[in-house]
Formats: structure tokens, C-alpha cells, sequence
């Protein structure tokens, strides 16, 4: 690890879907109420994985390939979840059933240290989310799940996604702060990498069930992330929160 004066650090902004809350665990959770009511069996942990990769990596990787013109994570999530419906055998919903169903993105679960380390590490630092989250998205998830953020930082406050570099720039730009005053806390290695590409610190917090117990883990990060934590209360300790 690189060396860490937190002296410096005013600000904590935080990748949110995998790193802050379990998406994978409350989709999946959601879609079984829903199918419990309709009568319907799906593969669920399939369906929410079909909906992350494609619905929301892929669909940002087209309009970031100038494949596709902008349009928020919120319509991407809705799009393809019009798509998954009937591929997945499941309908008679109404348009009500299905607008609430693709909002189940602002109604996910916070892992169970998230809260706790938010609120002590909130005693030190300005604390944000940094997500290709919707403004709304974030504002109505943190009501809902208690995250305790001074402000809601959404990279549609200028229409771009990360791991662009203006939606790196944007923190230091909305709070008034050099980027090296900065850390991203994400579990994920390319958000980092890209992060402190920008100016920005590294924390790297492992979530290594955000893909189940079967799915994919994050590599290692190299040296030169400043803090590896084992979650959010193990990261208020390192930086003395």
C-alpha cells in the first residue's frame, strides 16, 4: 500500500451498487415476493444478473462507445427490464406493478456494517456517494436504507458515466476540494484505478458476495491503493475515525 497521511483527506465519496449496498441480495429477494404473488417461478439470481450486466454495464458501455445516445441508469434499469419480462415467462403485471419493480434499484439493502461505518466515519469526513446512480435513485435509497450522506453526488449532474474523468472531477468540483483531498471507497478495482487516475485516493473495501457465493471476485488491487479494508468499520479504524 501506498503511503496515507488522512490529515489531507477531507472527503469520502463511495461507489454504491456492490460496495455500500448488496444489489444482487435485495433483487433477488424482491423478485421471489413478486413471483410468490403471481404464482411464477424464475430463476431470480439469473434474472438479477442479466439485469446488472446488461441492463447496466452494458447499456452505459454502449452510450460511453457513442453507440447509443445518454440516458440515465434509471431508464436503462426499465428498458431492460422490459425485455427481461417476457423472456423470463412473467407477465400480467400491470404498469404500476412494473414501474415499482424497476424502482427495486432504490430499494436495496445496505450490507451490515455499511451504516454503522458510514456514521463514524461521517465524524471526520464529508461523506457521499460518487454512482452512475440516479440523483433520485440515491436520494430515495438513502431514505430508505438510512445511509447517512452529507450530500448526493450523481454522475447524471453531468451526464456521464464513470470511469469517465469528469464524473472524477465532479466531487472536487461540487465540494470545493483538490482531488488529492478526495478518496473513493469502492469495491471495485477498475473504479479505483480510474479514481486515482483522476487525483483522486484509493480505499479498496472487498465485497466478495456481491456475485454470490459461486460469482465473481475483484482482484487484488495493486500498491498503490493507500488503504485495503475489510469493511467500513475496519476502514473508520485505519483512517482514525
Amino acid at each position: 500500500m501506498a503511503d496515507l497521511s488522512t490529515d489531507q483527506i477531507k472527503a469520502l465519496v463511495f461507489d454504491v451498487f456492490g460496495t455500500v449496498v448488496d444489489w444482487r441480495g435485495s433483487l433477488i429477494r424482491e423478485g421471489v415476493a413478486l413471483g410468490e404473488a403471481k404464482g411464477i417461478q424464475v430463476d431470480w439470481p439469473h434474472f438479477a444478473d442479466e439485469w446488472r450486466r446488461e441492463g447496466y454495464h452494458g447499456g452505459m458501455a454502449r452510450i460511453r462507445g457513442g453507440n447509443a445516445p445518454y440516458m440515465s441508469t434509471d431508464g436503462l434499469f426499465r428498458i431492460k427490464l422490459d425485455e427481461l419480462l417476457p423472456k423470463y415467462g412473467i407477465g400480467g403485471l400491470s404498469e404500476a406493478e412494473v414501474a415499482h419493480f424497476s424502482r427495486v434499484w432504490r430499494r436495496l439493502t445496505p450490507w451490515p456494517d455499511a451504516v454503522s461505518g458510514l456514521t463514524r466515519l461521517r465524524r471526520k469526513f464529508i461523506i457521499a456517494p460518487l454512482s452512475n446512480g440516479t440523483f433520485a435513485t440515491l436520494t430515495v435509497m438513502a431514505k430508505s436504507a438510512g445511509l447517512p450522506w452529507d450530500c448526493i453526488i450523481s454522475t447524471e449532474l453531468r451526464d456521464t458515466f464513470k470511469p469517465e474523468p469528469e464524473a472524477y472531477r465532479l466531487p472536487g468540483t461540487l465540494l470545493g476540494l483538490d482531488a488529492e483531498q478526495i478518496m473513493l471507497v469502492a469495491a471495485h478495482v477498475n473504479d479505483l484505478r480510474a479514481a486515482q487516475e483522476n487525483g483522486l485516493r484509493a480505499a479498496f473495501v472487498p465485497r466478495p458476495l456481491e456475485w454470490g457465493e459461486d460469482g465473481a471476485h475483484e482482484p487484488a488491487p495493486d500498491r498503490s491503493v493507500e488503504v485495503v479494508a475489510s469493511d467500513f468499520l475496519d476502514l473508520a479504524d485505519k483512517l482514525g475515525a
